[in-house]
């Protein structure tokens, strides 16, 4: 009975935050069909300028142009995603391998942090140039300049996280007499873990923009040379359905970063904390 009667409020909580979500999820629906009904009806009542401003009819019809009738968008898609993608992996190796040699090792801390900091706060779109100049007019700059862009958010938020373990933690590790193998894998790595994510999403966020402001200083391929192209010619349809798929490829490298810390940082989470806990459970039995 008593059972019975404890589970009900567990119930109503539950219905409350679904009504709650989709309370949400429908204002949120409704504020946009609001800013673009509006956005489209002034463009009916000729109160924009097509040169400046198109309505969204315009520039979902050219995105739909270019995806799905030409074409042309595929290429320049996969070319700026590759870019952004592979500086972003090395980047964060480069990030993540000196954070961990920064850990173990006070005295190199000290000599690499100032360097890092340097890098840091030099303006990624000031070193374009010389990136341009020293690795050339391919693919292999705009890769450069996102792996410079994206490389001290891994390192800074890694090196944090390690450093910054939990004090009755690491004098329960001592007190075990783990070696520094146990404590770092054990330990440090898996509180380091929330920091870590943190970092690898602002290096993809920031790798993105490097290899899009890099094709707009020289590129013959990517949506920011083609978006550059289109506005050149006054085509501000095409321009600003180029820059939806930017979005769109923003949106995505977001989506798989979530993806990530919903599998990896499972503990954060009750529903994925007792699935885990299950398997894990029915695996000892076995």
């Amino acid at each position: 009975m008593t059972s019975i009667t404890s589970s009900e409020p567990a119930a109503v909580g539950r219905d409350d935050l679904a009504d709650t979500g989709w309370r949400r999820v429908g204002m949120h629906i409704l504020i946009f069909i609001i800013i673009v009904g509006s956005w489209e009806l002034a463009g009916v009542f000729g109160q924009l300028n097509d040169l400046l401003l198109p309505p969204p009819s315009k520039i979902l019809g050219e995105f739909a142009y270019m995806w799905f009738v030409t074409g042309r968008i595929y290429w320049h898609f996969f070319v700026t995603m590759f870019e952004a993608t592979a500086g972003f992996f090395i980047g964060v190796s480069i990030g993540i391998s000196l954070a961990t040699m920064a850990a173990i090792s006070p005295a190199f801390r000290r000599y690499i942090a100032p360097y890092a900091v340097v890098f840091n706060v030099t303006p990624g779109i000031a070193v374009a140039p010389l990136v341009i100049a020293w690795f050339g007019f391919g693919w292999s700059s705009k890769i450069a300049l996102a792996t410079i862009t994206c490389f001290f958010a891994p390192f800074i938020n890694t090196l944090t996280g390690f450093l910054a373990t939990d004090v009755e933690a690491d004098e329960l590790f001592r007190s075990m007499r783990a070696n520094r193998v146990q404590y770092f894998w054990k330990l440090q790595f898996p509180s380091a873990l929330t920091l870590i994510i943190a970092g690898l999403k602002l290096a993809l966020t920031g790798a993105l923009l490097a290899a899009i402001v890099a094709e707009f200083f020289s590129a013959s391929e990517g949506v920011g040379i083609l978006m550059q192209r289109f506005a050149f010619k006054l085509d501000i349809d095409a321009a600003l359905a180029t820059l939806l798929s930017m979005s769109l490829m923003g949106l995505l490298f977001f989506t798989v970063m979530e993806l990530l810390d919903y599998y990896v940082l499972y503990w954060k989470r009750d529903s994925r904390m007792q699935v885990i806990s299950k398997k894990r459970k029915a695996a000892w039995r076995m």
